[in-house]
């Protein structure tokens, strides 16, 4: 080996040696910088960075994992607050105020006996429902309460009354008060085309509030709308067609997940929903927001959605002007007064169902069956 062999070996293991040094040093500020800078003592990183001669950087895995960063103020309470949110969308806003309401009885029913609601054992409930049987609530009210009941025990995480192990009972009372007030069905009457054609000429005039209720009760009974789908509607959900109208419905009880709908409503010579919705759009103006809107009492227009209240309250005043009996119609006999025409005048369950929106034909074939009893009657031929 020469003197110059020799002395390039030692400048080589000095650069080594330097490089090495330097990487050290390139480990100790990676470190430095990875460290939170509120941490009291170094933290373990999840990838480290060990030197190995000479001077190569090799990645070695640890179990250890870096100490999450600390959450920022006020977002906890606004991903909460929105979850909550979330979390009411899942039922439609009748439900939740049925629901309140239920809740504000039963409430009050406990604390007048010394009760605690939450959580409330099955026993308890089962006392209540037999209190309400008592004063003459119907089963579909009884146990529309029961639910409302088990709505806020799981919003308070508790297990509902119904789900306990000593629910046995409970279910036995239920099933008692359903056989013992059973019996025919209660509905409210329907507005077919005849009663729905002398409610529309109850309301004469050109006035805005005149044309308003006219076009509601038409739209109303020709689209079979449900009181909730009726005051949703907004001014781009009604398209107009040749035909008549394409009616979009955003949201119904049977439609929670918003897929949405489109009804066909024909223009009409008769009833002609599609002529009365025009005149109020014209008459009011609105080319955008909800499409029925709130009247003040001097009948100027306001920004503010009509309420499905008042809908109920605009057919009794219709069944009031033309002298039926108030307490047979609401908000429903619109939607059942299309179902019973539609039945009687000879329309398919399944042409019906496209109007309805029914996830089931069966109540459907109710209206069928109905319109249809005397119809090629076993007894025609000898009675």
């Amino acid at each position: 080996m020469s003197l110059s062999d020799t002395g390039q070996g030692r400048g080589e293991g000095a650069d080594s040696r330097k490089e090495v040094s330097e990487n050290r040093q390139l480990v100790s500020e990676l470190a430095r910088i990875v460290q939170h800078p509120t941490d009291p003592e170094p933290l373990p990183t999840s990838r480290a960075l060990v030197v190995v001669e000479p001077a190569e950087l090799v990645p070695v895995a640890t179990d250890l994992a870096l100490r999450p960063a600390p959450t920022l103020p006020g977002v906890v309470d606004l991903e909460t607050e929105r979850a909550d949110a979330y979390a009411r969308a899942a039922r439609a806003a009748n439900t939740h105020r049925a629901y309140s309401a239920d809740w504000v009885i039963f409430t009050t029913w406990c604390a007048e006996r010394g009760e605690s609601p939450l959580p409330a054992s099955a026993e308890l409930v089962r006392r209540f429902v037999a209190w309400e049987a008592d004063r003459g609530r119907s089963p579909a009210t009884i146990e529309r309460r029961v639910a409302a009941i088990g709505h806020f025990h799981r919003a308070e995480n508790l297990v509902t009354p119904t789900a306990r192990p000593d629910a046995g009972r409970l279910r036995e009372t239920m099933a008692g008060i359903r056989n013992s007030r059973g019996g025919k069905k209660t509905r409210k009457r329907a507005a077919d085309a005849a009663i729905l054609e002398e409610m529309l000429g109850a309301f004469p005039g050109d006035g805005l509030r005149a044309l308003r209720d006219r076009a509601v009760l038409a739209i109303g009974m020709a689209a079979a709308l449900r009181r909730s789908e009726l005051v949703a509607l907004t001014v781009d959900d009604i398209e107009l067609v040749p035909e008549g109208l394409r009616v979009i419905i955003g949201r119904s009880k049977t439609d929670q997940g918003q897929q949405g709908a489109e009804v066909a409503v024909l223009e009409g010579s008769r009833l002609r929903p599609k002529a009365h919705v025009l005149a109020w759009m014209a008459a009011a103006g609105h080319d955008s927001g909800r499409l029925f809107r709130r009247l003040t009492r001097g009948d100027e227009l306001t920004d503010d959605a009509m309420s499905d209240r008042a809908v109920a309250r605009l057919v009794q005043a219709a069944a009031r002007k033309v002298g039926l009996d108030v307490r047979q119609f609401a908000g429903h006999s619109l939607r059942a007064g299309f179902l019973t025409e539609s039945a009687a005048r000879g329309a398919t369950i399944f042409k019906m169902q496209e109007v309805s929106r029914h996830k089931s034909v069966q109540i459907l074939s109710e209206y069928v069956r109905s319109a249809e009893q005397f119809k090629d009657h076993a007894g025609s031929g000898f009675l």
